[in-house]
């Protein structure tokens, strides 16, 4: 691809987890890094800009509610700005249901999860791709689907019906960006050690992860992995020679479900 190498990302839901390690390899790998989430972790995210300043990038706290329209708008604006542009967008940021059936989810419930895992991804990939159209040097957009975004698990219909959904926001995105050089991509993780992992019960149910697998119908000795295998796989997806890859959920779940 003709565009020049990326220089500046977003990572949405940045203050922990997932999002955290995503913003920290891409400092790495040389980009300037503005850190999103909600305005109760401020301080927490803004320990994640100094951790990204300590490794000599440039960055910036973008707090903003990833499902209300004007402040993705104006968490996008607000970067380019300060920052000078905007190459990569990583829409991270998610919740988890409530583990309840569909017949006992309430309808705020449903509309709670689908606000943040689909509107959120949608407008962020939304905003990105206007500013990158507009500078005209091509970008990356990459989105948070989930295991449970390839198959369905019980008492979890809005988490599962959200990530499906990412799936084909994600594809028919990518074919509307090729024209600009603009790749769309998601990761489609499997169990990984972050706080959505753990359980008040796994120190009684065998340690870390253990009541979540158990809850999945999953034996006690399925792997999980830290969230750095994501992050190496969003790492990926964001440099110049991923520019024949788009349209993808990638799954890293350790060979959990294979396509």
């Amino acid at each position: 691809m003709s565009s020049p190498s990326p220089r500046i990302a977003i990572v949405t839901g940045a203050a922990q987890g997932l999002g955290l390690a995503i913003a920290l390899r891409l400092a790495d790998d040389g980009y300037d890094v503005a850190v999103n989430d909600l305005a109760v972790k401020s301080e927490a995210l803004q320990e994640v800009v100094s951790q990204i300043q300590a490794k000599g990038r440039r960055s910036m706290p973008a707090i903003a509610d990833v499902s209300v329209e004007d402040e993705v708008r104006d968490m996008v604006s607000r970067v380019v700005g300060e920052l000078g542009g905007l190459d990569v967008m990583v829409a991270n940021a998610g919740v988890l249901s409530s583990g309840n059936t569909v017949i006992e989810t309430t309808t705020q419930e449903w509309d709670n999860v689908m606000s943040v895992n689909l509107r959120g991804v949608m407008l962020s990939y939304k905003y990105a791709a206007m500013q990158m159209i507009k500078q005209g040097r091509g970008g990356r957009i990459v989105g948070a689907s989930s295991a449970a975004g390839k198959r369905g698990f019980g008492n979890s219909s809005a988490y599962t019906s959200s990530k499906f959904a990412i799936r084909g926001l994600t594809q028919s995105f990518a074919l509307e960006l090729r024209p600009h050089n603009i790749t769309v991509n998601a990761y489609a993780p499997g169990l990984i050690a972050t706080v959505m992992l753990d359980h008040p019960d796994d120190a009684a149910n065998g340690g870390r992860g253990s009541t979540m697998k158990k809850l999945l119908g999953l034996p006690p000795t399925h792997p999980h992995a830290e969230p750095e295998t994501i992050a190496s796989i969003v790492s990926y997806l964001a440099k110049p020679e991923a520019h024949f890859i788009t349209g993808q959920s990638i799954s890293v779940d350790g060979g959990w479900i294979m396509s």
